[in-house]
């Protein structure tokens, strides 16, 4: 149990670094780079800054111990799509190799967070009992 609760916390701390500190910290102290990645991709400014937004309320849901279990579901499935869209977007657009697959290394960290968070749940935790 401990080392699944291991393979959870490093995973998830990755996809909080990645996917919510970073970009905040991009978007509050060097905000001419906040859109340094969907520019060149044809997305709309506003885009990038609802991006950020988006992606630092999911790392949120996800890291925090007292979140309901379906928003921590959808905050799983919301970042997936960012990162499964991310790959496409560079597949059609720029067609750069090392832009497509940083998005799926992104996403099999991610999987695995969401893999060993199942694990690591108590019987309790994922089917309460029925009154």
């Amino acid at each position: 149990m401990k080392r699944n609760k291991t393979i959870f916390w490093v995973a998830t701390i990755v996809i909080i670094l990645w996917e919510g500190v970073m970009p905040l910290a991009t978007l509050l102290f060097a905000p001419q780079y906040a859109t340094t990645g969907t520019q060149p991709l044809g997305y709309p400014d506003y885009f990038a800054y609802t991006l950020i937004i988006c992606k630092v309320l999911g790392v949120t849901a996800i890291a925090l111990p007292n979140i309901p279990a379906k928003l921590k579901e959808w905050a799983y499935a919301g970042l997936t799509f960012n990162l499964i869209f991310a790959f496409i977007s560079h597949a059609f657009v720029d067609k750069n190799v090392g832009y497509m697959l940083l998005p799926l290394v992104i996403l099999a960290i991610l999987a695995t967070s969401y893999s060993y968070k199942n694990k690591t749940q108590t019987r309790h935790e994922v089917e309460p009992a029925i009154v």
